[in-house]
């Protein structure tokens, strides 16, 4: 690295991480403020207060790192420009594709460090942040979803019409599991009771049905039409039932929790884990966690964009002052947010591919940078 390549990362990594603070001290007292008749409501000491703020501030930071790497691009940019420095630099026969160099080293570390911390180590802050969040600043939690299905594995599927989580009680609850497209075991329960003492699953009234062979008749007139369960004759079948039975299933109360932000709280591990479990189980609402893990992966390049993007925005002097391109610039990010939460929103609904809407605000504003860098004069 060159004396210049030193002084603009320098100047770059100082006003990214000044603009950093100033936005968390700013944010810090808006929520302190906005949260404050809660903390006094449940009588919370000030060592728990600033236990919570010291887990929330980096997911905070993890949040606006991009923007905030807009921003100091463009006033640093800008300030070079506006003090001629630019000019004078391409004058020397730097090459403007040279002068992003440094910029470029600068966005590299800012991405490298934040995908680390937004990957593994502020997920696991994020546990005690939650934890916090549902038990002082969060109503408490009702399940209220009926009608639960979940594919236990391929051929085994689980139901319950409802479940009353104060409790930790399931009603009418069923396993049945299939050989392809015939069934061979039922069990049902008129309600499951979950014992904490013993890690499992108390089941009530519960009765298990064998189906030991399945056979199709051929005794039925062609002129009359019946269904493919009434042509099916069932022999051999055995039933059993009892009054309790203490069993072990793949389900536990946590499933049933509030599961408010849950994926803020999960590293890219664990998210990539509790996709597949989410998949085999055909469970719906995987989209939420889908796209928390793509945007992990694509805030790295996200950052590089808007880099490239403000050196182009702010490194010609403008009439107006540095004023002008630094309102630009706040002008591209507040683009740039619509766009993201705008297609997240459409993913989250399953309206659309959770990666592909993901990339769809990189890809945009990295083809609005390429045109710019082609025919805006510098």
């Amino acid at each position: 690295m060159k004396i210049l390549d030193r002084y603009i990362l320098k100047r770059f990594l100082s006003t990214f991480f000044f603009v950093v603070l100033v936005l968390l001290a700013i944010i810090c007292v808006i929520d302190l403020t906005e949260k404050m008749d809660k903390y006094t409501k449940n009588n919370l000491s000030g060592g728990e207060i600033l236990s919570y703020y010291l887990d929330f501030l980096p997911w905070i930071g993890g949040l606006v790192t991009p923007i905030t790497v807009f921003i100091a691009t463009v006033y640093v940019c800008a300030r070079m420009a506006g003090h001629t420095e630019v000019i004078a630099i391409l004058s020397s026969g730097v090459s403007f594709k040279r002068l992003l160099f440094p910029y470029f080293m600068g966005a590299f570390l800012i991405a490298a460090l934040s995908f680390w911390f937004n990957g593994w180590l502020i997920p696991n802050s994020n546990k005690d942040r939650l934890a916090f969040e549902m038990q002082y600043l969060k109503g408490k939690f009702y399940f209220d979803k009926r009608n639960i299905h979940i594919q236990v594995t391929p051929n085994t599927y689980l139901y319950m019409q409802n479940y009353n989580n104060t409790i930790n009680t399931g009603y009418y609850f069923t396993i049945e599991k299939f050989d392809s497209l015939r069934l061979v075991e039922k069990l049902t329960a008129s309600r499951i009771v979950w014992d904490s003492v013993k890690q499992k699953w108390t089941m009530h009234d519960w009765k298990i049905r064998k189906v030991d062979a399945v056979f199709e008749s051929s005794v039925f007139p062609e002129n009359q039409r019946f269904s493919e369960y009434d042509k099916r004759v069932r022999s051999g079948d055995s039933l059993k039932t009892g009054a309790t039975l203490d069993t072990a299933l793949v389900i536990n109360p946590k499933e049933f929790e509030n599961d408010y932000r849950k994926f803020d709280g999960m590293t890219i591990t664990e998210l990539h884990m509790y996709i597949d479990r989410l998949r085999s189980r055909g469970s719906s609402g995987v989209e939420l966690y889908e796209v928390e893990l793509y945007t992990r992966y694509a805030s790295p390049f996200t950052i590089f964009i808007l880099t490239f993007m403000g050196v182009i925005v702010s490194s010609r002097k403008s009439r107006g002052g540095t004023g002008v391109q630094i309102a630009l610039g706040f002008a591209l990010s507040f683009l740039f947010i619509l766009f993201f939460i705008l297609f997240r929103t459409f993913a989250e609904a399953g309206s659309m591919p959770p990666a592909f809407s993901v990339w769809i605000p990189n890809l945009l504003f990295a083809g609005i940078s390429m045109l710019m860098y082609k025919y805006v004069p510098r």
